[in-house]
């Protein structure tokens, strides 16, 4: 599996779950980045703090942020997680920790593997507070975070306060407050079964072009990411854009290898393309679209995966490619603290990072409500896990407002790449985002036997 190939995996899931202006932006947030003044924190450290739980010492809380990082299919895929979470704990150490204490973060390589995921999460059971910030694809039994003992040997579980959780059984464990929203309603998982979609981007497309005809480009590495766009491709063609084909698209192929989706729009009288793979997808391409004098797409679409250094770089070729964010995006740090805290604390910011420190940003908080509601010595895994269910939480107005750990956000901004940038198309006010219902929808869907159908 190559470095790509991970990463439609992730970009397609990006699609499926993250998604009039109500105008939220971070002047109007709830405090969520800590939900309690310094003062009011500071006034409950003035007693003898105590080891209250694996992980919190008298002086430290620790954490364990577990990323597919130094796979030799993908190295450094999420090393933006971890260099959030390091930045994170630098910063919030330099203004008065957490829990009136310092935070501490551990690293843990699942390396793209089933096996090193479950022994990262063996690893924090023994030795950390919480999970936070993570990224691991390949995540599949998750028992561990509902038996993991505390430490008075009650399975109590491990809170995992993930970036993005991948496998639909982290997803859905019952510890896991997941910063990318869960399609899933997790009542089942196999079947036909209500999800939650994101069409706001599909709605605003067709303000673009009312009539769209085109293809998607599904993930096709592995049967989960097929799965994963099923219910998409379903949602686009109930709004009524045509979609004439639906190819899958291999982490590996090179630029030449997209010359048949290029005829495939031809025949079609395509001028619709939505990507659902990974950047370098969407940049071969536009690139060979170009090499074979394809000219009549008008709408050329894209998900978070596309919002990378590699997408800016591609310059001219990528130029007025559309992408959806689910939250504010770098280039207006200026106008939320919670993003210029992010930029200005790491030396490359990604959009994988900015989800791992939201995630500490939640994680801060419910430690913060603990403290407030009931002293620095109540910080406990049992503590943790009441406190991130019923968690209520916008980063600071980063990111559209939630509640527990299964919330779906109906907040999007979106942006067009224009000669190395990202601008911003809709709203066209800095700072906020196109926040109301009608972005959500629920599709039924039986996701495993649709991929089936998916050529």
């Amino acid at each position: 599996m190559s470095r790509f190939k991970v990463q439609v995996l992730v970009a397609m899931l990006a699609v499926s779950v993250i998604a009039v202006s109500c105008g939220r932006s971070g002047s109007n947030s709830d405090n969520s980045s800590g939900g309690n003044s310094k003062s009011d924190i500071s006034a409950k450290c003035k007693g003898t703090l105590e080891a209250t739980e694996i992980g919190v010492t008298a002086d430290t809380i620790s954490v364990e942020v577990m990323a597919d990082t130094g796979s030799p299919l993908a190295p450094g895929l999420f090393q933006g997680n971890v260099d959030a979470m390091n930045g994170f704990a630098k910063y919030v150490n330099a203004n008065g920790g957490i829990g009136c204490r310092q935070l501490k973060v551990e690293a843990w390589d699942s390396k793209l593997d089933a096996t090193e995921s479950k022994n990262g999460l063996i690893n924090a059971c023994q030795n950390s507070l919480a999970l936070v910030g993570g990224n691991a694809l390949f995540n599949p039994d998750v028992t561990v975070l509902g038996n993991c003992v505390d430490k008075a040997g009650q399975p109590v579980g491990l809170p995992d306060f993930a970036a993005l959780a991948n496998d639909i059984n982290e997803q859905c464990a019952d510890n896991s407050f997941v910063m990318t929203s869960v399609a899933e309603s997790c009542k089942t998982l196999t079947g036909t079964r209500d999800l939650t979609a994101f069409i706001g981007q599909m709605k605003f497309y067709q303000t673009l072009n009312p009539n769209l005809t085109g293809i998607y480009l599904v993930p096709g590495d592995l049967p989960t990411t097929v799965q994963s766009a099923t219910y998409q491709i379903e949602t686009m063609r109930l709004l009524g854009i045509n979609l004439t084909n639906t190819p899958k698209v291999s982490g590996r192929l090179e630029q030449a290898g997209f010359t048949p989706f290029v005829q495939m729009l031809k025949a079609g009288n395509g001028n619709f393309v939505y990507n659902g793979s990974n950047d370098q997808a969407m940049i071969k391409m536009r690139k060979e679209s170009a090499a074979q004098g394809l000219t009549d797409v008008n709408v050329w679409a894209c998900s978070i995966a596309c919002y990378t250094p590699a997408f800016k770089a591609a310059g001219s070729a990528v130029d007025g490619t559309y992408v959806w964010l689910s939250f504010l995006p770098f280039e207006e740090a200026s106008s939320n603290a919670a993003v210029k805290n992010y930029v200005d604390s790491v030396a490359k910011p990604d959009s994988f990072g900015a989800q791992a420190w939201q995630s500490g940003m939640a994680f801060k908080k419910a430690i913060d409500e603990i403290v407030a509601e009931k002293g620095p010595n109540a910080i406990t895994r049992a503590a943790v896990i009441e406190k991130m269910k019923t968690l209520e939480f916008d980063a600071d107005g980063w990111i559209g407002k939630r509640t527990g750990t299964k919330s779906f956000s109906d907040c999007f901004v979106m942006l067009q790449a224009k000669g190395g940038t990202f601008e911003r198309v809709f709203p066209s006010k800095v700072g906020t985002m196109d926040c109301k219902s009608t972005n959500l929808t629920k599709i039924s869907i039986d996701p495993q036997e649709a991929a089936k159908l998916v050529k």
